[in-house]
């Protein structure tokens, strides 16, 4: 099979690229980051595409070009305070930049997409576990383009007939991760001996996905040609708190000094975190037949682990 992967340089692009590779399929990596494309390594069924999906020629011309099989759309600005500080920026790579990858699958006749779509689509949660049935009202910038393109794929699917299906993922994390947030923040102090305490944030209770869990999802995803449901819930299942992932590290890696304050977790002093909570994931489970496999304190240890080992 023949797979384009937008973001195929990224976090969670580049460990779906590896694994493609993994299994003989080949994989166009499409990122603008040209100097991490060139981190994926030579393989013959490998071809590095430098580009920007906000440049409606150039993603268009990979697309044409290679004619794909699937498109896994991975490229994006991801998170919530990087969409409160820069809200345009965030708007046109992940609402423009999608609406430029849907657009050049319909010139090219590629009719398969799975989206890297996110929790935050749903806003505030409503109860402590939720499917996809759970209405999707977003208060941030990121959540409100994820679900504009998660709404424009629809759109597509009805006047086009494509089969854009989104994955709902909750804080993905694991080696690589660029982002410094929880659980990177506390795992790294923790490697580093360092003393980590955040302010507040022990009781905020929210559900992670661990980055093999989110790609083994993709290729299963992958291997299934139709789909009864256009959005999966992507995560452990399981709510963890900030105070229960310190006290996890604290167990994993002897001598840890890291902890939470009391209370809901905020970002800054301008902006807390919205209630989240649970994913249900029985929906993938019987479409998919994935389940995860790391739960909060598997995921940890394997995370802490590739970081020792320098992954």
């Amino acid at each position: 099979m023949r797979v384009l992967v937008t973001g195929g340089a990224g976090f969670l692009g580049g460990a779906a690229v590896r694994a493609l590779l993994a299994r003989g399929h080949r994989v166009i990596a499409f990122d603008s980051q040209p100097e991490a494309l060139s981190r994926l390594g030579p393989s013959p069924h490998l071809v590095a595409f430098p580009g920007d999906i906000t440049d409606m020629a150039n993603i268009a011309h990979a697309v044409l070009l290679h004619k794909p099989d699937v498109v896994i759309h991975c490229a994006a600005i991801v998170g919530v305070v990087s969409s409160v500080g820069s809200p345009v920026n965030v708007l046109r790579v992940n609402v423009e930049g999608s609406l430029n990858v849907f657009e050049s699958m319909r010139l090219a006749g590629v009719r398969r997409c799975l989206h890297v779509s996110s929790e935050e689509t749903y806003g505030p949660f409503l109860a402590d576990r939720i499917d996809e049935e759970h209405p999707q009202r977003p208060v941030m910038p990121y959540g409100i383009c994820k679900l504009a393109v998660e709404n424009l794929g629809r759109t597509y699917r009805e006047l086009h007939g494509l089969e854009i299906v989104n994955l709902r993922t909750s804080w993905v994390y694991g080696p690589g991760l660029p982002r410094h947030r929880i659980p990177k923040n506390l795992v790294d102090a923790a490697l580093a001996g360092q003393p980590l305490h955040l302010p507040n944030g022990a009781d905020f209770a929210i559900d992670h996905t661990y980055v093999d869990d989110a790609v083994a999802a993709l290729l299963a995803a992958l291997d299934r040609d139709k789909l009864p449901h256009d959005a999966y819930n992507v995560a452990s299942g399981t709510a963890t708190t900030v105070g229960e992932i310190a006290a996890l590290i604290r167990e994993l890696v002897p001598g840890a000094d890291v902890s939470a304050g009391p209370g809901a977790l905020r970002f800054n002093e301008q902006l807390p975190v919205v209630r989240k909570g649970a994913l249900d994931v029985s929906r993938a489970a019987a479409d998919l037949g994935w389940r995860p496999r790391f739960d909060m304190r598997a995921g940890l240890a394997a995370y802490i682990e590739a970081c020792r080992a320098g992954r």
